[in-house]
């Protein structure tokens, strides 16, 4: 499998979730579900077609991470779906999907079966993959509070901030699991489990920002505006730590989390 396939394959996929996304608006269940699933079977092959081609797994490249985030968005809208029967979760998971499947494809980047040592370890596709699904999630519910918050006309309700803080937690769980298993990685990889790396610092920001929503939602007087707010914040704070820091200048050259063809880490 090349990557000149993958527009192919993307077309399918997101065909599938825009019928899904209608059939969710006109109640039409069982065309919503068998859409949405059959996509996500689609997208799963080509990663999987990838991943034998490469004989590595897809996940070394800004590309190769984005093809797991189109992959896990839809998963989600589907998960909140099927739990809440929210209509337009769908349509917003396909649109954001969308988003990242075209940047894949107007800007390709190189993708080889070099694989670095560092990235050789067996923690390094969980670790990736659990934070792919991670993102995913928090970014479902970044979607949530940018809707209770700009777009609500009424009062929104509480099975609405449920659904909001459900992503929150599981996704705030993806992300422990995942730097867990990059800790894991980091010691075989490097020889310790933590070192304060650029990338290292804003993965702990992120997941602190992440805690710091989950504990002000507790708070018996804590205000909501702020609290979804704050998850809007956290998403951003989530960004960096995923692409932003490849353009800080105290990551370029010094951070191990950067890696090239090139590289003999």
């Amino acid at each position: 499998m090349t990557w000149e396939s993958f527009i192919y394959f993307a077309l399918v996929s997101v065909v599938l979730w825009a019928v899904g996304s209608w059939a969710a608006w006109k109640d039409k269940k069982v065309v919503a579900y068998g859409a949405t699933i059959l996509g996500i079977i689609v997208f799963l092959g080509y990663i999987i077609s990838m991943w034998v081609s490469l004989e590595r797994p897809p996940l070394r490249t800004m590309g190769e991470t984005r093809l797991w985030y189109s992959l896990f968005l839809p998963m989600a809208g589907i998960i909140v779906y099927c739990r809440w029967r929210y209509k337009w979760i769908l349509s917003f998971s396909t649109l954001m999907a969308l988003v990242f499947i075209a940047i894949n494809i107007f800007k390709p980047e190189i993708h080889s079966k070099t694989l670095m040592p560092a990235l050789q370890s067996p923690w390094f596709a969980p670790h990736v993959i659990v934070y792919m699904m991670a993102y995913a999630l928090l970014g479902a519910a970044t979607v949530m509070a940018i809707y209770l918050l700009f777009f609500k006309k009424n009062e929104p309700t509480e099975q609405e901030y449920e659904i909001t803080d459900n992503l929150v937690y599981a996704g705030l769980t993806f992300l422990t699991i995942g730097m867990l298993f990059g800790a894991l990685w980091a010691k075989e990889a490097w020889g310790h489990y933590w070192s304060w790396d650029p990338k290292e610092t804003w993965a702990a920001i992120t997941w602190l920002s992440y805690l710091v929503y989950v504990h002000y939602r507790l708070m018996p007087k804590h205000r909501k505006a702020v609290a979804l707010s704050m998850l809007i914040v956290a998403f951003v704070l989530l960004q960096m730590c995923w692409w932003g820091i490849n353009y800080l200048p105290s990551a370029k050259g010094t951070s191990v989390h950067t890696y090239s063809t090139e590289s003999t880490q």
